[in-house]
């Protein structure tokens, strides 16, 4: 698939916003905009295997399409949801353990470059990543 590989992150948009909807402290938002997140990507059949690394951890995440599963942010907000393919695109729902609203998470290809979309309480954030 087109998004196996290494992506490194390259800009943020409406990033913060995004972080503050979540209700991620001032502090943690300004280091989280400068992660200097990686992600590194591998599909195999309905299985993936994707690790993140950035300034604050390391975590390697399995899943299976359309299984769901625990996954917690960065800021340590608890979720269970899971992530199906619509098209080229990776769709993933997952919902906050502590309030039960709904995280909304896309991963596509747009020309070189792997856009990662948040929806949050209705604020949109993308993040953008080129091959590294």
């Amino acid at each position: 698939m087109a998004l196996n590989g290494t992506w490194k992150i390259d800009r943020n948009e409406n990033y913060e916003k995004f972080m503050e909807a979540l209700g991620v402290n001032m502090m943690k938002r300004k280091l989280g905009a400068h992660d200097n997140l990686k992600l590194t990507i591998q599909q195999d059949g309905n299985k993936f295997t994707v690790k993140e690394a950035s300034n604050f951890r390391t975590i390697e995440i399995e899943f299976t399409l359309g299984v769901n599963f625990d996954y917690s942010l960065a800021d340590g907000t608890e979720m269970n949801g899971n992530w199906n393919l619509e098209g080229n695109k990776l769709v993933g729902t997952f919902t906050r353990k502590d309030n039960g609203k709904v995280l909304k998470a896309c991963r596509e290809i747009v020309g070189d470059e792997l856009v990662q979309t948040y929806i949050y309480e209705g604020v949109e954030s993308k993040r953008i990543f080129k091959r590294g």
